[in-house]
């Protein structure tokens, strides 16, 4: 059922634009950014609501594009749910605006505008700012910078009040 809402969100949204006021982030480096990635926050959507100890696996495809599987834990069903995509730069490779998709021809933006110096963190982004995340190559992140990225995230227009943070204790 989750991956029918994946599909719709997919078919009613899938646009590759960059929201106004938004810049990817430029000297980009795939290689750096592959891996693993912890989700600290996001906006809710129907495709990852319930859903607590979020990651995001980056891996090289054989096309050229970067593989990348979507997992976390369903707290109502108290089960793991995974997805897996594909991205590819819309520009090039040197600059942190992609596509992706989980289904089909049907690809929505990825864009990371805000990225650590070492790749410790991400800010990403799709064609509207409804959508959001934050992510951490750990679980937790430094209160301080959290609260900067979050001073950013909302001064570029943003609905900050909305973030929902993902529980990434064995616990949840």
């Amino acid at each position: 059922m989750r991956y029918l809402f994946v599909c719709l969100f997919l078919i009613l949204t899938g646009c590759t634009g960059i929201p106004k006021g938004i810049e990817p982030v430029q000297s980009f480096d795939s290689q750096r950014y592959l891996g693993k990635w912890y989700e600290i926050a996001r906006l809710d959507h129907s495709f990852e609501r319930g859903l607590q100890r979020v990651n995001a696996e980056y891996t090289l495809r054989e096309d050229g594009g970067i593989k990348v599987i979507n997992r976390g834990f369903n707290t109502a069903t108290n089960e793991w749910e995974e997805a897996e995509g594909k991205a590819y730069f819309v520009k090039d490779s040197n600059q942190g605006y992609l596509k992706v998709s989980f289904f089909g021809p049907f690809y929505g933006s990825y864009i990371i505008f805000d990225l650590g110096k070492n790749y410790e963190y991400s800010l990403i982004t799709s064609h509207k700012k409804s959508f959001l995340w934050l992510l951490s190559r750990t679980p937790t992140i430094d209160e301080t910078l959290k609260k900067e990225l979050l001073e950013k995230m909302e001064s570029l227009g943003f609905n900050t009040q909305d973030l929902i943070f993902v529980d990434h204790s064995e616990g949840k």
